[in-house]
């Protein structure tokens, strides 16, 4: 089916995507700040200056994703572009009222890693199959999959490596090696379920 015959989301099929995705994502977040990881992409950007200065993660990775906003408008679509916003407005909510809800004890930190990274990598399917992401990179990645061709999960697995090495000086070598195998289970998920042509987000 391509997409001009394939019919649009329901507003409801959208919200509960929106709902369960974010979700998915601010959990994966939740094991990752319990042993002191990062991930790549603008949370792993936000995810640094929290560790850095102690300001709230949710206000950073909001005010880091507005600059994104305008190539999502312009290349992507007002469509795209709102439900982005309202993902990424839901994700910075549920990162700071997650840890008031849900207490964990110790945490193993390579089951962190890989449950962690494949929870958020679900997380960020079900939001690009209903044609949305969380901001940053995903808008990149994105745009990059529909105009060139190049898959979003090679794609932000690069950057996101770029990111964890500029990390490196908040947090400990040992950690940055799991931070960077959860960005790998992460892209892994993505590289391995979307693929151009394979779903059409609509």
């Amino acid at each position: 089916m391509t997409s001009a015959q394939a019919p649009r989301h329901s507003l409801l099929e959208d919200a509960q995507a929106l709902a369960t995705g974010t979700l998915f994502v601010a959990l994966a977040l939740v094991l990752f700040r319990q042993v002191g990881m990062i991930t790549g992409g603008v949370t792993g950007l936000g995810l640094v200056i929290h560790y850095a200065t102690g300001w709230p993660f949710g206000a950073v990775f909001f005010v880091l994703n507005l600059p994104f906003y305008l190539l999502a408008w312009r290349r992507m679509g007002w469509r795209f572009t709102l439900k982005t916003f309202l993902a990424v407005g839901l994700l910075a909510l549920l990162t700071e009222a997650l840890p008031h809800w849900l207490v964990l004890g110790p945490v193993n930190p390579i089951f962190a890693a890989v449950a962690g990274g494949l929870m958020a990598g679900a997380g960020f399917l079900i939001l690009f199959r209903h044609e949305s992401s969380l901001g940053g990179v995903n808008v990149l990645a994105l745009w990059l999959q529909e105009r060139r061709g190049w898959r979003a999960g090679k794609v932000q697995m690069g950057i996101d490596v770029a990111i964890l090495l500029a990390a490196m000086p908040w947090v400990q070598p040992a950690l940055l090696a799991l931070s960077v195998l959860g960005a790998l289970a992460l892209n892994f998920a993505l590289a391995v379920n979307h693929k151009p042509g394979r779903y059409v987000a609509v």
